[in-house]
């Protein structure tokens, strides 16, 4: 987490300026959420926290859409300082107006910590695709309603990213996040077909993958 944060502040104010509240309103929710997230799953599932501290790809594709996930969120992040330094949502769109920042801040906070129910009905979601001995199948809790809700918490809290660093013109960056999202759990979701008994079963009884009634 330390890494992260450190990168967090790298990307936003090099390229920015230290004068930047919106940066620095976002990383305070954000180290606040992580801590609670940490703290929570120390404190309850120490298995699951260790396992969302992998990072290491077993699966030749996911390696290359987790090296464009990290590129997209690169760019995005360097793009909200500059942006902040060189004010080109102001001259070319419009501010964004402090009232929708504070409220995409709370938007972010909601979405990160609605990840606790998500890890809570899929313990064995570990932050690489694999499978474990003794795995089965996720269908409790929100994965009765879509197959993967941790993407779908995920697009929504890149929704609300650009807004509450105040970029509108960072928003066009964070919808590249969407496709490269449904690359990665599509993969996935053949890994698992392969290697997790029970999971073409779930497919059919559950049939969308990221918003219900929709996809």
């Amino acid at each position: 987490m330390l890494i992260q944060q450190t990168a967090l502040v790298i990307m936003l104010f090099v390229p920015g300026t230290w004068h930047y509240w919106q940066g620095w309103a976002f990383f305070g929710v954000n180290l606040i959420v992580a801590m609670v997230f940490c703290t929570y799953f120390y404190r309850y599932d120490r298995e699951l926290l260790a396992r969302r501290l992998l990072c290491k790809e077993k699966v030749i594709a996911q390696r290359f859409i987790m090296f464009l996930m990290k590129i997209v969120s690169v760019v995005f992040y360097v793009l909200c300082g500059l942006d902040n330094r060189l004010g080109w949502s102001q001259t070319h769109l419009t501010p964004v107006p402090w009232w929708l920042t504070v409220l995409a801040l709370l938007g972010y906070a909601g979405c990160y910590l609605l990840f606790i129910p998500v890890f809570n009905g899929n313990r064995f979601a570990a932050s690489v695709i694999q499978t474990e001995a003794g795995q089965t199948v996720a269908d409790q809790g929100p994965y009765r309603l879509v197959r993967h809700p941790m993407y779908s918490v995920s697009l929504a809290v890149w929704f609300w990213l650009p807004l509450a660093l105040g970029s509108f013109i960072a928003l066009p960056v964070a919808a590249l996040m969407a496709p490269v999202i449904v690359l990665r759990l599509l993969n996935e979701e053949k890994v698992l077909q392969r290697d997790l008994p029970g999971y073409r079963e779930y497919c059919r009884r559950t049939p969308y993958r990221l918003i219900p009634f929709v996809w």
